[in-house]
């Protein structure tokens, strides 16, 4: 059972909570990029969490259907298939799904997982995301309860966000956010927290905002306030207890130096997402393959080329390559190595 069920992934983050470490929460689009992140997560003995974006969805379902629901369906059906040949546990999570998009996305995948239910299988997701940044906090509280006790009621795990995270991402552009906007503060936090508490069998992970960006930047680019994470913490411990920390996420991690990384991770980061540097990685090898083989992948001046260089198959191996080796990085970097649960 290497797809994470809800009492194995409630183990993971336990786990992560205890111990200080995060997961890495890797986007894919293909069974190419699962395969590569997948292989990581073995050799480094971690357990991880693979997610899809609305994006990615429409990518996997087909230039011609565009069917962000129906991609993601079949991407995780995929993982179901082929993660019982690899000796750790995956969560598959869905990324940042904005409120325009809940009905259309995130809703029919919970009806999916609530089908196969029925049917007596597993769980399709193990966790979801709503992103209600972009709407006023007690509008964005309101739909999150409203999901998190549809997602309680199939034993699926919701993440929400307040505060929003800057740059562009996936189609979703935060680049003229107000600064304000880019700091969740502990009257947000605590607000979060008493909203979702009440919701009976609810667990839920918390994207809190301490100015990250979405997107690609040079290291000490990015102006990181971690200790936001900390005095949120405080905050909600004083009001409820310990027991109501949270388990939070970080976003748009390119960018940040080591130490910040390393620094939330005291404050409860158990999830952070990669995903600009995991494409990177993955397209670096097919430029290099291209360039060293221009005249092989090429019909150069009417020759043939050379069919060994021009197979796909060729160069997204020495993607899957250049992917796992930033995942595997991932892993050391996030402290997730040779945590994995898988056995224990």
């Amino acid at each position: 059972m290497p797809v994470a069920d809800f009492a194995t992934y409630s183990r993971m983050l336990a786990n992560a909570r205890a111990n200080k470490f995060a997961y890495p929460a890797i986007n894919i689009t293909s069974p190419s990029t699962i395969s590569a992140a997948l292989a990581a997560f073995a050799e480094a003995k971690s357990d991880g969490i693979l997610q899809v974006s609305t994006g990615g969805g429409e990518f996997a379902a087909g230039q011609s259907v565009k069917d962000a629901a129906l991609g993601a369906i079949c991407l995780a059906e995929y993982i179901h298939r082929v993660a019982d040949r690899y000796p750790i546990y995956v969560a598959l999570h869905t990324d940042h799904c904005p409120p325009k998009k809940v009905d259309s996305f995130l809703r029919p995948l919970i009806a999916e997982t609530a089908r196969r239910r029925a049917a007596g299988l597993s769980n399709l997701f193990s966790s979801h995301m709503f992103d209600g940044s972009e709407l006023p906090l007690d509008r964005n509280l309101q739909i999150s309860r409203e999901l998190l006790a549809e997602c309680a009621q199939n034993e699926l795990i919701l993440e929400v966000e307040a505060g929003v995270v800057g740059g562009e991402e996936d189609g979703v552009n935060n680049e003229d956010a107000p600064a304000e906007k880019l700091y969740t503060t502990p009257e947000d936090m605590v607000a979060v927290a008493r909203a979702l508490r009440e919701i009976k069998g609810g667990r839920y992970m918390f994207a809190a905002t301490f100015g990250n960006v979405h997107g690609v930047y040079k290291p000490g680019n990015v102006k990181l306030r971690p200790t936001i994470l900390r005095d949120g913490q405080a905050a909600v411990a004083r009001e409820y207890g310990d027991a109501a920390r949270f388990d939070l996420v970080f976003h748009g991690g390119s960018g940040s130096e080591l130490h910040e990384i390393h620094e939330t991770l005291e404050y409860g980061v158990v999830k952070m997402n990669i995903d600009t540097d995991t494409q990177y990685a993955y397209t670096r090898p097919i430029v290099d393959h291209m360039l060293r083989n221009y005249d092989g992948v090429l019909k150069v001046d009417g020759e043939v080329g050379s069919k060994k260089h021009y197979d796909p198959r060729a160069y997204l191996k020495a993607a899957e390559k250049g992917m796992q080796a930033r995942v595997l990085q991932g892993c050391a970097d996030l402290r997730s190595t040779g945590t994995t649960l898988f056995g224990r």
